[in-house]
C-alpha cells in the first residue's frame, strides 16, 4: 500500500473572523472547534493516515482549511494562489511542508487564482471549479502543471457555493456525489449520485471502503452504508458555520514522496 499522509493545520484562535460568503455569520465556539479538529485528526490517524501538522497561522482565521493552499497530482504539489487575498499568507508554510515530504513543487502565479477546494480529482480526471475563488488563469496554470503528468482537466462552473467541493466530492469507485440544488451541471461528471443532505455531499475516502462523513448528514451516511461503505462520522459543526467541510480540513497525499 502506498504511503498515506495528510496535511492538517490547527484552527486559529481567530477562526470566527474567517471569511463567509454563502452563509450568514453566526457565533463560533473556539474551544469546541479545537476539540472537533483534534477528533478529526484522530479519525484520520485511526484509519491509517499519518498526519503532518503545518505550523499554525494564528493571524490567518481561515488557515485551518488547509486544503485550499495546495493541490497534488502524482508527485507534483501545486501551491495555490487563493482567490481571497487575505488567505495568501497561508501558503508559505504549506510549501515548506510538502517540499519536506519530497514533492516536486510548482506555483500558481499572478494573475491566476486557485483554491484547492475547487479541485476534485477522480482517477486521472481533475475537475476544477471556475467561479468566485478560482479564475480562468488559475485553471490554465493547473492544466499546464498537471496535463503533462497525464491528467485530464475539466473546468466546471461554480456560482451556487463557495468551492466546487462544497457541492460535489467522489466515492472510491469514482461516482461523483452531490446535493442536487447546488450542482449546476451534474452531466459533466459521468456517474452522478444525488445525496439527501447538503453536508452529505462531502466525503473523504479513508481506504478499505471507509468514508469520513459529517455528523450533520445522517441520512446520507445511511445511504453510503446501504451501498456497502462504512461511514466514519465526525462532528465538524463549528467549521460548517464557516463554510468548511470534511475535505477542506486536510490535504490527503498518497505516495507522493519517498
Amino acid at each position: 500500500m502506498p504511503s498515506r499522509r495528510a496535511l492538517v493545520r490547527r484552527p486559529s484562535p481567530r477562526l470566527a473572523e474567517g471569511i463567509v460568503t454563502f452563509v450568514e455569520r453566526v457565533p463560533v465556539d473556539g474551544t469546541l472547534a479545537l476539540r472537533q479538529w483534534q477528533e478529526y485528526v484522530a479519525a484520520l490517524e485511526a484509519h491509517g493516515w499519518r498526519t503532518v501538522e503545518v505550523p499554525p497561522a494564528d493571524d490567518c482565521p481561515d488557515a485551518v482549511f488547509v486544503e485550499d493552499t495546495v493541490v497534488a497530482f502524482r508527485n507534483v504539489a501545486l501551491i495555490t494562489r487563493p482567490g481571497a487575498e487575505a488567505r495568501r499568507p497561508e501558503t508559505a508554510a504549506v510549501e515548506e511542508a510538502v517540499a519536506g515530504l519530497g514533492c516536486s513543487v510548482n506555483w500558481v502565479w499572478e494573475p491566476g487564482t486557485l483554491d484547492g477546494g475547487d479541485v476534485l480529482t477522480v482517477g486521472d480526471t481533475v475537475y476544477v471549479g471556475r467561479g468566485g475563488r478560482t479564475n480562468a488563469a488559475g485553471v490554465q496554470q493547473l492544466r499546464a502543471a498537471f496535463e503533462p503528468l497525464g491528467a485530464r482537466v475539466v473546468a466546471v462552473p461554480v456560482s451556487r457555493v463557495l468551492h466546487l467541493k462544497s457541492a460535489v466530492t467522489a466515492l472510491p469507485d469514482g461516482t461523483v456525489i452531490g446535493f442536487p440544488p447546488l450542482v449546476e451541471n451534474p452531466s459533466l461528471f459521468g456517474r452522478f449520485l444525488p445525496v439527501p443532505e447538503e453536508t452529505g455531499a462531502h466525503v473523504v475516502a479513508l481506504g478499505s471502503g471507509k468514508l469520513l462523513v459529517a455528523a450533520s448528514a445522517p441520512k446520507t451516511a445511511e445511504l453510503f452504508a446501504d451501498l456497502g461503505y462504512e461511514p466514519v462520522v465526525v462532528d465538524i459543526s463549528e467549521f460548517e458555520k464557516m463554510e468548511g467541510c470534511v475535505t477542506c480540513l486536510s490535504v490527503r497525499l498518497r505516495g507522493l514522496y519517498a
